[in-house]
């Protein structure tokens, strides 16, 4: 149901995230701000077949969000370096072919823009390479509202790894308590338990409320429209 509010567990309800102050908010990108999930998943399904490894799509959904080199270790086991850096080129030209499905979630837009409005430093820090964030930034089309951004390219290891959080912390100069990072995979909310940064989750990547809440998040919204809508409650 649009709009529903995923009540934090009892457990949780003496570190209540709308106490505190938020001066940067960092937003994951693919299933968060893009619906771009399920096009990986297509992507990474053809380039592993083409290799001899066809797989699940279920499977690689559970992985999306993970750099790419633990994604497919979690998948199809460990390869060396050239049967993986194969699947890398594989699954991105498959993605690229698609991009023209790519399509910002309802509200994503006015969401950003509405949190720089307030005065709060919006921060994209995904784990996509660097050309992959450049359709995924065209996509979104808020430039005006985001003011500063990190990507896979800019560590040696992304998400569930803390350091692309930690770079766009250093980006927004702001520490680890005055942060807030939205996304829509364990994966996130992990990386974001790992810098030390409170962390809220969107059910639009397809992981369920209580997966996300395990992994960290101290509460659940829909999607960027449900977050836009309740974003009194938020900062």
């Amino acid at each position: 149901m649009p709009g529903t509010v995923h009540p934090i567990p009892a457990r949780r309800k003496g570190w209540y995230l709308w106490s505190m102050t938020v001066s940067a908010v960092l937003f994951d990108i693919d299933g968060t701000l893009v619906d771009s999930n399920y096009l990986h998943v297509d992507a990474w399904q053809r380039a592993l077949a083409e290799l001899g490894e066809p797989t699940d799509a279920w499977r690689i959904h559970r992985a999306i969000g993970m750099d790419s080199a633990r994604l497919l270790a979690a998948v199809v086991g460990p390869r060396d370096d050239e049967w993986q850096e194969r699947a890398k080129d594989l699954h991105s030209q498959y993605y690229k072919e698609q991009s023209d499905r790519l399509r910002a979630f309802d509200g994503t837009a006015e969401l950003l823009r509405e949190i720089a409005g307030r005065g709060v430093k919006v921060v994209l820090a995904t784990s996509a390479p660097q050309d992959e964030f450049e359709l995924l930034r065209a996509t979104i089309d808020a430039d005006d509202a985001i003011h500063a951004s990190t990507n896979a390219d800019d560590v040696d290891a992304a998400k569930p790894d803390p350091g692309i959080l930690e770079v766009a912390l250093e980006r927004a100069g702001v520490g680890p308590s005055e942060a807030l990072m939205i996304g829509d995979s364990v994966w996130d909310l992990t990386a974001a338990s790992r810098a030390h940064i409170r962390g809220a989750g969107v059910l639009s990547g397809g992981v369920g409320p209580s997966e996300l809440i395990d992994a960290g998040a101290v509460d659940v919204f829909d999607d960027p429209r449900d977050l836009l809508n309740r974003l009194d409650g938020l900062l």
